[in-house]
């Protein structure tokens, strides 16, 4: 595996071609979502700046896969970072209603537990799974969140996506984390699955963080007058 993926034998543009197609339901995934925005939740610009993000990542996971050098890798990675530090402060702010201060102070202390799973992992990890440490953060507070969210009726939607979104992550990073254990016998790799499931993973948030159909339903229905 000297290019890093399974897939990639050579350094041709088209070598990661599953890597490199796959990225497209980031884009369905965003775009999907920008839809249900513009119909309910326009106005909601955090929302709107979490949507742009998944489609950044579409693109930039695309040119990584397919011109693999430095900046191509910031393109890919920098978006993936900013949308799960982004989405955590959203969801301690709009799920857990948490003040700005300790929504700034829980967004640092999480981003610190994630540096240091990344830096345990390739203390003790092998090369070939050093890399998905650090993912590791970002699952355990997918779960932390759903177990978080108070029991309000409202809010039942939300824990149900977030909960689905962290068990399709769980086996998006298994699937990331075997790609170059599974290479002799599956040379085409798993890292195209990590994308597929993390494409759900992402619509799944997004959908949390827009109106359900009985928000948008009332917003539609207008409000009641006192004679109705």
């Amino acid at each position: 595996m000297r290019f890093g993926y399974c897939e990639r034998l050579d350094a041709g543009f088209w070598a990661e071609p599953l890597n490199a197609m796959t990225n497209a339901a980031f884009l369905i995934a965003g775009f999907g979502a920008l839809w249900l925005w513009r119909r309910h939740g326009r106005g909601e610009a955090a929302t709107l700046a979490l949507i742009l993000l998944v489609l950044t990542i579409g693109i930039g996971s695309f040119l990584f896969h397919t011109m693999p050098d430095g900046w191509t890798l910031a393109a890919d990675v920098v978006p993936i970072q900013l949308f799960a530090f982004g989405y955590f402060a959203f969801a301690l702010r709009r799920f857990l209603g948490a003040p700005p201060a300790a929504t700034a102070a829980g967004t640092l202390a999480f981003f610190g537990f994630a540096l240091a799973l990344s830096w345990a992992g390739r203390a003790v990890l092998p090369p070939i799974m050093a890399g998905s440490a650090g993912y590791a953060a970002f699952l355990l507070g997918l779960f932390g969140i759903a177990a978080a969210l108070p029991r309000r009726p409202e809010l039942g939607r939300v824990r149900r996506l977030v909960s689905l979104a962290g068990l399709a992550f769980a086996v998006s990073l298994t699937l990331r984390s075997t790609d170059g254990a599974l290479c002799g016998a599956l040379p085409i790799g798993t890292h195209w699955l990590w994308h597929l499931m993390n494409a759900l993973v992402l619509y799944c948030l997004l959908r949390a963080a827009l109106p359900g159909r009985e928000a948008i339903r009332g917003a539609e229905a207008g409000p009641t007058s006192p004679g109705r």
